[in-house]
C-alpha cells in the first residue's frame, strides 16, 4: 500500500507550502531541466514549513558536479533540520548537450560515480576519484588540486539519494545503488515489469533490497465532473511529453509511454508534432493513455483507482501533481482510500 502523500511544487506558487503541509503532505518535490533550478523552490518551501521532507525530483547531473549538489543537498539539510532527499537525474542529450554543453555519453557510469562522490562527500571523506567520467583532483592541470573534505560539520552523512529513471537499466541501478526511485510515467499495470527491474538492482546490491527503499511516482491528477472532461486538462502535457521532450530516437518519456500498449497513439502524436499541430498533439493522446498514467475524474471515481490499482503496485509514495486548488482535496480522497484498504489513520502529530 502506498503509504506516503507528496507533491510537486515545480507548478505552485510560493503561497502553497502551508497549504500542502497543513492538508497532510509528507513531502514536497521539485524538478529542473532549462527553467526553474531545483534547490531554490525547496529553500524557500523549507523555510515556511516544519516537517515536510524537501525532495529534488530531480536535480539534473550534467547541472553541477557532484561535489557541488552535494554542498547545496548538505547546506539545505542543515537549514531545513535533516529534511533532504536528493532525487538525480540525467536527461537526455537534448538537455544535457544542447543546454549544460556536456556530451551525452556512459550515462550508466555517469550515475554510478556521480552517486559514489556524493556519498564520500556527505560522509566527509576526502573526495578522490579516478574513474572514466570525474577525475577528482582532476589530471593535468597545474597539478596543484588535492582532494578536499567539506568544511559543512553538522548535516548528516546519510541523505538519502534517489533516481530518477525511466529506462529498464536505469531502473535496474536505482535499486541497485541508491535509496529510492522517482519513476515518470508509472501504471500500476506494469507493475510486474516494474518489480522485475527493480530485483534485478536488488539482487546485485549487497545485503539485496533496504528496508526502506521507497518508490515515489509523480503523478498527475485532474479532477472534474466526468472522465473526459478531467482527461482533457492532461492531454496537452502528456502529448508534450511524448512528442517535445525528448530528442527524436531517444526520448525516454516516449519510450516509457510507449511500452505501456501505447506505441500506435504515441506514433501519431509525434506526427502531429510534426506538423505543428498543437491542438492535434493533444487530441491524438487517447483516454486510455491518460488514464494509465494519472487519477483522472470525479473525487470518488479517483478513489476507486487508488484503492483497486495503485495501492496493490510497488509504489510506497505518491507524488500528486496538482493544482493548489486540489491539494486539500486529493489528499481527503487519498486518506479515505487508505482506510477503505485497512490502513491505520494516523495522528494529528504524524500529519505535522
Amino acid at each position: 500500500m502506498i503509504d506516503k502523500l507528496a507533491c510537486s511544487i515545480y507548478t505552485l506558487g510560493a503561497d502553497a507550502a502551508e497549504v500542502a503541509e497543513a492538508a497532510g503532505y509528507e513531502s514536497g518535490w521539485t524538478s529542473e531541466s532549462y527553467g526553474t533550478d531545483s534547490f531554490t523552490p525547496l529553500a524557500w518551501w523549507g523555510a515556511k514549513t516544519r516537517t515536510m521532507r524537501l525532495g529534488t525530483g530531480v536535480a539534473q547531473m550534467a547541472a553541477r558536479a557532484p561535489t557541488a549538489t552535494a554542498m547545496a543537498a548538505m547546506t539545505l539539510d542543515r537549514l531545513s533540520g535533516g529534511r533532504v532527499v536528493v532525487g538525480l537525474g540525467l536527461s537526455g542529450p537534448q538537455v544535457v548537450e544542447g543546454w549544460y554543453g556536456m556530451p551525452f555519453e556512459r550515462p550508466l557510469q555517469w550515475t554510478r560515480e556521480y552517486v559514489k562522490i556524493m556519498r564520500d562527500t556527505f560522509a566527509r571523506e576526502r573526495v578522490a576519484h579516478h574513474g572514466e567520467i570525474y577525475k577528482l583532483p582532476v589530471t593535468g592541470g597545474t597539478g596543484l588540486g588535492r582532494s578536499i573534505r567539506t568544511g559543512i560539520r553538522d548535516a548528516r552523512t546519510d541523505i538519502p539519494i534517489y533516481l530518477g529513471a525511466e529506462g529498464p537499466k536505469n531502473i535496474s541501478l536505482a535499486a541497485e545503488i541508491t535509496d529510492g526511485w522517482l519513476p515518470t510515467n508509472f501504471s500500476p499495470e506494469f507493475d510486474h515489469w516494474y518489480r522485475e527491474r527493480l530485483e534485478v538492482g536488488f539482487r546485485r546490491r549487497p545485503g539485496g533490497r533496504p528496508e526502506n527503499f521507497e518508490v515515489a511516482p509523480g503523478v498527475f491528477v485532474a479532477f472534474g465532473p466526468d472522465v473526459e472532461t478531467a482527461a482533457d486538462e492532461l492531454r496537452p502535457g502528456i502529448a508534450f511529453q511524448v512528442a517535445a521532450n525528448g530528442a527524436e530516437g531517444m526520448n525516454f518519456h516516449y519510450n516509457s509511454i510507449a511500452r505501456l500498449g501505447f506505441e500506435e497513439p504515441c506514433k501519431e502524436i509525434i506526427e502531429r508534432f510534426k506538423a505543428r499541430d498543437r491542438e492535434g498533439m493533444a487530441a491524438a493522446v487517447p483516454t486510455e493513455m491518460v488514464e494509465a498514467i494519472a487519477l483522472v475524474g470525479p473525487p470518488e471515481k479517483v478513489q476507486r483507482d487508488l484503492e483497486t490499482r495503485w495501492h496493490n503496485c510497488v509504489a510506497t509514495t505518491l507524488i500528486a501533481r496538482t493544482s493548489v486548488q486540489n491539494l486539500p482535496v486529493f489528499a481527503h480522497v487519498f486518506a479515505a482510500s487508505r482506510a477503505a484498504c485497512g490502513a491505520p489513520v494516523p495522528s494529528r502529530a504524524e500529519n505535522g
